[in-house]
C-alpha cells in the first residue's frame, strides 16, 4: 500500500465524522425535537426498570432500595393467593375484551365512512366533532358521565319521558362495563381514526377511478382497495391492543366506581393504586405491575406469531 493510499484510509473516518456533525448542525432543530421524547423514554421507561427490584424486596424508605430486606417471590405469592385475585383478573379481562371487541372496529369504520365523504367542508366538520372528545380531560369526561347518568340526569329524563322507569346506572354493577366501553368509544373513535385516514389518503386515486370504470360499487371499492390499504395498520394496532389486555387504565375507573360497583369495576390497576400508592406498599404494587407487564409481553409475542403465520410473515410487528 502506497503512502497516499494509507493517508486516504486514515483521513476517511475523520471525513465521515465531519459529515455527520455537519448534518447534525444543519438539522439541529429536528434533533432538539427528537431529544425530549428520547430523554423521556431513557429516564422514565428504561431507567425506571432498575426499580423493578422492589418487587422482590420489603421496601423501606429509610433503608432505601438496596438496604431493604430481600423477600424473593413473597409479594407474587401473596397476590396470587389472595381471595380477590380471580375477581380482579376476571374484571380486567372482561373490560379489556369488551373494549377490544366493540371499540377497536369503530375507528376503522369511521375512517372508511369519512373517506367516502366527498364534501370537504362536511368532512372537516365531522372530523372536528369526532376528534374533540379526545382533548377533554378524564375528569371532565367522568363529570359529564355522572351528570348524564344520575337518577335525575339527562338519560333518565329521556327514559321517563318515553314511559320507562329511571335506572341507577352508576350504582348498578351490571351497567359499569357498558358505561366504561361506550364512553371509551365516544372519546377515542375520532382520534383513533387519524392513522387509518392518513393511510387512505395515500391510496392512488387512479385505483378508485379504475374500479368505477369496471363497475365496482362503493362497497366493492372499500373491500378491495380501502381495507387492504389500511390492513397493515389494523394488524399492528390489534397486536398492541392484545398486549394491553391486562393494562386497563385506572383513572376513569377510580372516577366512576363506588362501593356498589366494586364487584364488576375493580380491576388490577385500581387494586395496585389502592395497595401500592395509597397503602404505601411499594414492593407489593411493583410485583403486581410486573406481573401485568410480563403477561402483556407474552401476549404480544404469541399474537405476533399467529399474525405472521396467518399473513405469511407480513402481518406481525417483527
Amino acid at each position: 500500500m502506497s503512502a497516499k493510499q494509507s493517508t486516504a484510509v486514515a483521513v476517511q473516518p475523520k471525513h465521515r465524522q465531519g459529515d455527520a456533525w455537519r448534518k447534525i448542525k444543519q438539522n439541529k432543530q429536528l434533533y432538539v425535537i427528537f431529544f425530549l421524547p428520547f430523554l423521556y423514554f431513557v429516564v422514565f421507561r428504561y431507567g425506571a426498570m432498575g426499580w423493578l427490584l422492589l418487587a422482590f424486596k420489603d421496601y423501606n424508605a429509610v433503608e432505601g432500595l438496596f438496604g431493604s430486606q430481600w423477600v424473593g417471590f413473597k409479594h407474587f405469592i401473596d397476590f396470587f393467593s389472595m381471595p380477590d385475585f380471580w375477581r380482579l383478573l376476571r374484571n380486567t379481562l372482561l373490560i379489556s375484551i369488551y373494549t377490544l371487541i366493540f371499540s377497536f372496529p369503530v375507528p376503522i369504520v369511521l375512517a372508511l365512512m369519512i373517506n367516502e365523504v366527498e364534501n370537504r367542508h362536511f368532512k372537516k366538520i365531522v372530523q372536528s366533532v369526532t376528534y374533540l372528545p379526545h382533548f377533554f380531560s378524564m375528569v371532565i369526561i367522568c363529570g359529564m358521565l355522572v351528570d348524564f347518568l344520575t337518577t335525575d340526569g339527562l338519560i333518565n329524563k329521556i327514559i321517563v319521558a318515553c314511559g320507562g322507569e329511571p335506572i341507577s346506572f352508576l350504582t348498578d354493577p351490571a351497567w359499569f362495563r357498558t358505561i366504561y366501553v361506550a364512553s371509551g368509544i365516544w372519546q377515542g373513535a375520532g382520534w383513533g381514526s387519524i392513522m387509518y385516514l392518513a393511510a387512505l389518503n395515500g391510496v392512488d386515486p387512479q385505483l378508485y377511478e379504475s374500479a368505477v370504470i369496471d363497475g365496482a360499487s362503493k362497497l366493492q371499492q372499500m373491500r378491495h382497495i380501502s381495507i387492504p390499504a389500511i390492513l397493515p395498520i389494523i394488524s399492528v394496532q390489534l397486536l398492541m391492543n392484545i398486549g394491553s389486555l391486562l393494562s386497563v387504565g385506572y383513572e376513569k375507573i377510580i372516577l366512576l366506581y363506588n362501593g356498589a360497583t366494586y364487584e364488576t369495576a375493580d380491576v388490577i390497576s385500581t387494586y395496585v393504586y389502592r395497595r401500592g400508592l395509597q397503602g404505601a406498599d411499594y414492593g407489593y404494587g411493583t410485583a403486581v405491575s410486573m406481573f401485568q407487564s410480563v403477561v402483556s409481553l407474552i401476549l404480544v409475542i404469541f399474537a405476533n406469531k399467529i399474525a405472521n403465520k396467518v399473513s405469511s410473515g407480513e402481518g406481525g410487528l417483527w
